[in-house]
C-alpha cells in the first residue's frame, strides 16, 4: 500500500458519474511510492474510450474515494520505492499502470509499480508517448499474442483509423501481415501513409461482400460486426473482438465455420511495452495525436470523443 504526504496535487474527478461536464478539477493527497514503486510527475495522459464508457456510466473499474480517471501516462520519474532498480529519479517513462484499477492518469503525479513501465522512446515527446500504452497494448495482445499473427498472413482490421485501429495497422504490417482495413474514404490516405494495403469504405461497401480468405480479424466495433466477420475468415482463422463480449458471433455459427473466437481485455504488461518502445524507436510505429487539451478541459476531450469522429488519440497536456 502506498502512504500519503500531506503534499497535493491537481486532478480532475467526475463529481458523479454522468455526462462530459462531471469531470471538474480538484486537488488532492499526491501520493508516495511504496515498495518497488515509483512516482511519476505526469507530462501528458492519453484519453480512451474507457475512459469516457466509465465516466458515464461508472461500471468500470475499482474506484477509490475520489475517482481520477486515465490509464494513459507519460512522464518524469519523480522519485522510487525501496527496491525499485529499473528506474532512478529523472528517467523519462510511459506506461498503462494498473488498468482495470484506478490508476489516476488525469493528474499531476501517478504512483505505480515500476514494471508497469518502460522507458519512453528518446525520438518522441511525451505527447505521442502518452497516446500509445493502451491502445498499442490493446493492438499488441489482440493481433500478436491471441491471434499469433504471422508474416505473410491477411488481417482486416474493423475502425482503423481509431485509436486502436491505426496502431494496429502498424504493428501487423511491421509483423510482415498483409492488412486490410474498414475506414471512411476521408481516412484512407492517412491509413495508406501507415501502410494499409486495401482499404474498404463502410459507408458504401459492405466488407462482408468485398472480403474473403483473411486469417485474422480486429473488431473494434464490436455489435453486428462479429457475425459478419465470420464468412470473411479462412477456417482456422481467428477473431478477436475488443469491444465487450456481448459483440462475439454465434458459437455455432463460429464453430461450424472453424473460426476461433474471443474478446479480449488489455493487460498491463512490461513486455508489450517494451515491443511497444522498440517498435517506436526503430520507425515503424507512431501515434496520431488528434487535439491535445489542457488537463482542466478534460470534460471537452471527452465530449468530442464521444462523437467516435476522431483520427488518432487524444491527449491530455498536464505538466
Amino acid at each position: 500500500m502506498s502512504s500519503r504526504t500531506t503534499a497535493t496535487m491537481r486532478a480532475v474527478s467526475p463529481r458523479a458519474w454522468g455526462a462530459p461536464d462531471v469531470l471538474v478539477p480538484v486537488e488532492v493527497d499526491r501520493p508516495e511510492p511504496g515498495i518497488t514503486e515509483i512516482l511519476v510527475k505526469v507530462h501528458a495522459a492519453g484519453v480512451n474510450p474507457v475512459d469516457w464508457k466509465t465516466r458515464a456510466a461508472g461500471e468500470f473499474g475499482t474506484w477509490g474515494d475520489t475517482p481520477i480517471l486515465g490509464y494513459d501516462v507519460s512522464g518524469t520519474v519523480e522519485a522510487v520505492g525501496p527496491g525499485v532498480t529499473l528506474f532512478a529519479p529523472g528517467d523519462e517513462v510511459f506506461g498503462m499502470p494498473r488498468f482495470p484499477e484506478q490508476a489516476g492518469g488525469y493528474a499531476e503525479y501517478v504512483v505505480a509499480p515500476a514494471r508497469r513501465f518502460a522507458r519512453k522512446p528518446a525520438n518522441i515527446d511525451h505527447v505521442e508517448a502518452a497516446a500509445l500504452p493502451l491502445a498499442a497494448l490493446t493492438a499488441w495482445q489482440g493481433l500478436i499474442e491471441t491471434a499469433e499473427l504471422r508474416a505473410g498472413q491477411r488481417v482486416l482490421i474493423h475502425a482503423a483509423a481509431g485509436g486502436v485501429g491505426h496502431l494496429a495497422v502498424q504493428i501487423a504490417k511491421a509483423q510482415g501481415a498483409y492488412v486490410i482495413g474498414t475506414a471512411r474514404a476521408d481516412k484512407h490516405d492517412f491509413l495508406r501513409s501507415l501502410g494499409a494495403d486495401e482499404l474498404i469504405d463502410y459507408t458504401t461497401t459492405d466488407f462482408a461482400e468485398a472480403v474473403r480468405d483473411v486469417d485474422v480479424v480486429l473488431d473494434g466495433v464490436g455489435g453486428p460486426y462479429g457475425d459478419r466477420s465470420v464468412p470473411v475468415l479462412r477456417r482456422g482463422g481467428h477473431l478477436v473482438t475488443l469491444p465487450d463480449p456481448g459483440g462475439l458471433p454465434d458459437a455455432e455459427r463460429a464453430r461450424q465455420a472453424g473460426v476461433h473466437t474471443g474478446w479480449t481485455i488489455v493487460e498491463p504488461d512490461r513486455h508489450g511495452m517494451l515491443e511497444i518502445a522498440r517498435l517506436v524507436t526503430e520507425g515503424r510505429l507512431r501515434a496520431e495525436v488528434a487535439e491535445t487539451f489542457p488537463l482542466e478541459r478534460a470534460a471537452e476531450a471527452h465530449a468530442m470523443g464521444e462523437l467516435s469522429r476522431t483520427q488518432g488519440k487524444l491527449v491530455l497536456t498536464v505538466a
